[in-house]
């Protein structure tokens, strides 16, 4: 296990279904405002981590109860990171339907809910790979890499 908060996975999981089909809607309606919320739940789970997130804190008080405890744990910082990307990519696309640049909202949503899916429908965060790669070949402050 790696040092720092760990969290339930069946969480992100969760999280990663609605985060789904929330962006689902967002394409096909274009309706700005509700991935500006989504944007706004990105950054929470980016900035404060996973379990104060608006999903997480579903999951902690309404679906956690009914599933029972677990002893599997995962690392919160590749989540973090994770939801830090998707942060980007739905700003980046409520930026775009903001200012009439539709392709640019389609195009940066599509790359954020293909994110959230591949999580959601295979348990496969690739915020969390990338997380893992970046810090693979970052040096350490030791001078070697991790």
């Amino acid at each position: 296990m790696s040092a720092g908060p760990q969290v339930d996975p069946r969480g992100p999981r969760f999280q990663a279904i609605v985060t789904t089909v929330v962006l689902a809607v967002v394409l096909i309606t274009q309706w700005w405002p509700l991935l500006a919320i989504q944007t706004v739940v990105f950054a929470i789970g980016a900035f404060a981590g996973p379990k104060p997130s608006p999903y997480g804190l579903l999951y902690r008080y309404l679906v956690a109860p009914r599933l029972g405890p677990t002893t599997e744990r995962e690392a919160a910082a590749p989540l973090r990171f994770a939801q830090a990307v998707g942060f980007v990519f739905a700003l980046v696309g409520t930026v775009g339907f903001v200012t009439g640049v539709d392709a640019l909202g389609v195009v940066a949503t599509a790359f954020a809910l293909f994110a959230a899916f591949l999580n959601a429908a295979f348990s496969f965060c690739l915020g969390c790979e990338m997380y893992l790669l970046i810090k693979r070949f970052t040096p350490s402050p030791s001078g070697h890499a991790s």
